[in-house]
């Protein structure tokens, strides 16, 4: 079992754990269980049952879900502090999507049971629960609202104002993000095909909204924010 010191800084950033006292920190921390996963490797797939959530500490895990056809849609990118799996973990319900590791991951597994354990000694634990799951389905509504009725420039410069982590611009300086990822992997979280993302870069670039280089994209927040509320381009 690894050290509650380790986990619980994690657990912090989540939010699902985020805000409960440091007992419930504490209690939580203690039933995870530490798990690595080579680059490439499967965490779990679509139809697997749903005995785990993991919490990731280190790497990048892509949440997925592939048609009968071969078409892929990527859900989001997990990080550290980003659980994942959470949903089955709770219900017992068979995966709805695939997890795979796009690099090397370091993260700490907690077994359903563990987690049924923790919401009947802990109610505020089960409180959480309730608005992480309210926000999820919020989350996900916003998510379909942007590929249904915003053009692609639109939601391009949403998704690179999350990235930016609310980091403000000094002194009108650009902000330098590196996405850590391909554009064929932005295209799948964007739900668009990668020639339209290599133009909406393109159009981000003519308005001054954003510079690229080979490795990094260098972001205008104020310029990316007045796009981001437009709904034509």
């Amino acid at each position: 079992m690894a050290s509650t010191d380790s986990i619980i800084p994690l657990l912090m950033r989540t939010e699902l754990f985020r805000g409960l006292e440091s007992t419930y920190l504490a209690a939580c921390a203690a039933a995870f269980h530490p798990v690595d996963f080579a680059k490439g490797e499967t965490l779990f797939a679509r139809g697997d049952t749903g005995n785990r959530l993991y919490l990731i500490a280190d790497g990048r895990v892509r949440v997925a879900v592939v048609t009968d056809e071969g078409r892929e849609l990527s859900f989001r990118h997990a990080t550290a502090g980003d659980l994942v799996g959470e949903i089955a973990a709770l219900d017992g319900e068979p995966r709805s999507a695939d997890a795979l590791a796009l690099s090397a991951v370091h993260a700490y597994s907690l077994e359903r049971g563990a987690l049924t354990s923790l919401c009947a000694s802990h109610p505020a634990i089960l409180t959480a629960l309730v608005r992480y799951l309210c926000r999820r389905i919020r989350d996900t509504s916003n998510q379909l609202e942007a590929i249904a009725f915003y053009p692609i420039e639109v939601r391009l410069a949403r998704f690179l104002l999350v990235a930016l982590g609310g980091r403000k611009a000094e002194n009108n300086k650009r902000i330098p993000l590196d996405l850590g990822f391909s554009q064929s992997e932005l295209a799948q979280l964007l739900g668009a095909s990668r020639p339209k993302v290599n133009a909406a870069l393109g159009w981000l670039e003519e308005t001054d909204a954003i510079k690229r280089t080979i490795d990094r994209i260098f972001c205008d927040p104020a310029k990316l924010s007045k796009i981001a509320q437009r709904d034509d381009v």
